[in-house]
């Protein structure tokens, strides 16, 4: 029980590593963010939460992988090499092979569906709620520029 309970300390801290150092991902957490926030003020159903959680996982599964790709490279040589450049291009575009499918459930979930005018009609009604939306955009925006950093010691 001991060994289960570190390697998942260990994973929390390689997930923490990523949000750290990985603008990207913070970039996704913040997307992840507020499409959960549309789906609770769209009252999406049972079935559009779960797909919308599996997708957002999916994204920061692939980002994490990506990032551990290009970490293992970066190990392997520091000098420009050609064939790390292919891995870690192919590795950026699963991800972006990810969001890409991410964005086309959003356009389903959202938008064919009617969900958005829904919720763009709640929040008409209620323009207030534009005001803590107005501070979560602009935290955002400063997390994902200023959230992190990158170790120059390497």
């Amino acid at each position: 029980m001991k060994r289960q309970l570190k390697s998942f300390a260990n994973a929390f801290r390689g997930i923490a590593a990523a949000f750290i150092t990985e603008g990207h991902m913070r970039f996704h957490f913040v997307a992840a963010f507020f499409v959960l926030l549309f789906a609770y003020i769209c009252e999406v159903n049972t079935s559009e939460w779960a797909i919308l959680l599996l997708t957002i996982g999916s994204v920061f599964t692939a980002e994490l992988i990506n990032t551990a790709i290009e970490e293992l490279c970066n190990l392997y040589s520091k000098e420009h090499n050609p064939k790390i450049g292919r891995i870690k291009d192919i590795a950026a575009g699963a991800v972006l092979a990810v969001a890409f499918a991410a964005v086309v459930v959003a356009v389903f979930v959202f938008l064919l569906s009617g969900n958005l005018l829904y919720g763009i009609d709640r929040l008409l009604k209620h323009p207030l709620y534009f005001i803590p939306l107005g501070i979560c955009g602009v935290c955002s925006v400063l997390f994902v520029i200023f959230g992190g950093f990158r170790n120059t010691k390497k």
